[in-house]
């Protein structure tokens, strides 16, 4: 390689020396981060420490032999190959440094968003994770290859189309990919929601990658895939904060006009006596073919399904005493028929008498 034995030597040691020098510089710099970290609320100096102690002991040994090497003469070739050496062993530092980095912010990105429930956050950081990591390593790989000489540009265009015949083969497990990822950004429900869509009523389990699992009211688990379920229109009861319900009923007909006025006001004060229920309004709607026909608009103010049948119960049961108290009963379908007609008779013409 054109040096002596001396020059080899004098670059061992140095070698050596910069190594452990490294080292004791690495190590300073981790427990001073640590010990910052320990004195304040900022995570950052938690995640440089972590950084920091991603860095690989193989290539800091090869970054100071590196740096031995430089005293050396070496040949031309010999020099251009150590320039390369640096640059690769450079990027896949920053390789590892990145990665660690990705992982910190995706945990920390988990912490603030669901740190209750870390763990049903797992198809969202994986993906995210996967996709973040090609990307850097791509970039990383694709730098040390035209470092190396060689054609980046064609080899890239190459990957295009093979990239594009291999998306066209995975469409759909792509799709589900991107719709998982989309459901952990926009977050139209999230595990323990309880969610209606088509005919399947259930609580999520699972969000995965490619599938959503849901407990239907029935006990099966329903497994839809991701693409599928965002086609649909969801209706998510958890973020349900107060129930809207319309509530109509009928009365008989033989009613007088100041019991109907009176129907509406016991009606409201039913609601009102309730601190579960907030009144809208009450009318009477129309005249039906066998019932007067009225109108409730109630508002309940708790969100559990169990209270909303309970306080409809009271409610039915409260209606059903104040109308039998004042004579007002419930319609039941009914129709009168009136029968109009006459009854005639023939009229018999006597006969004539001879």
């Amino acid at each position: 390689m054109g040096a002596d034995a001396r020059q080899w030597a004098i670059a061992l040691l140095v070698a050596i020396a910069v190594f452990a020098i490294f080292s004791l510089v690495l190590r300073l710099a981790m427990g001073r981060f640590k010990a910052m970290a320990g004195k304040s609320q900022n995570t950052l100096d938690d995640d440089i420490a972590a950084v920091l102690g991603s860095t690989n002991r193989g290539l800091l040994a090869l970054m100071s032999l590196l740096i031995g090497l430089g005293l050396v003469d070496l040949t031309d070739a010999w020099q251009r190959r150590m320039d390369q050496a640096w640059f690769i062993v450079l990027a896949l530092q920053l390789g590892l440094w990145g990665g660690k980095a990705i992982s910190l912010l995706l945990t920390r990105y988990v912490q603030r968003h669901e740190a209750a429930n870390a763990a049903h956050m797992s198809a969202t950081t994986t993906l995210m994770s996967w996709g973040l990591r090609t990307i850097l390593w791509a970039t990383l790989i694709l730098a040390i290859l035209s470092n190396l000489g060689v054609n980046v540009t064609a080899f890239v265009a190459s990957l295009g189309v093979g990239g594009i015949a291999v998306a066209l083969a995975v469409q759909n497990v792509l799709g589900d990919l991107f719709a998982s990822l989309s459901i952990a950004i926009d977050k139209p429900f999230e595990v323990g929601d309880f969610i209606v869509v088509n005919n399947v009523s259930g609580t999520i389990e699972h969000v995965g990658l490619k599938s959503t699992r849901i407990r239907s009211l029935g006990g099966e688990q329903v497994v839809v895939s991701n693409t599928d379920l965002l086609k649909q229109t969801i209706s998510n009861y958890k973020r349900l904060q107060q129930r809207r319900i319309v509530y109509t009923f009928g009365i008989t007909y033989d009613t007088t006009p100041e019991q109907a006025q009176q129907v509406t006001q016991i009606v409201k004060h039913a609601i009102e006596s309730s601190p579960r229920l907030r009144f809208d309004r009450a009318h009477l709607l129309n005249f039906g073919e066998s019932s007067l026909d009225y109108e409730v608009v109630f508002i309940v103010l708790d969100p559990d399904y169990n209270v909303y049948m309970d306080e409809r119960q009271a409610l039915n049961l409260k209606l059903m005493q104040e109308f039998a108290a004042i004579g007002v009963a419930f319609a039941f379908p009914t129709r009168t028929l009136h029968v109009n007609g006459r009854l005639q008779a023939d009229t018999v013409q006597p006969a004539d008498q001879a």
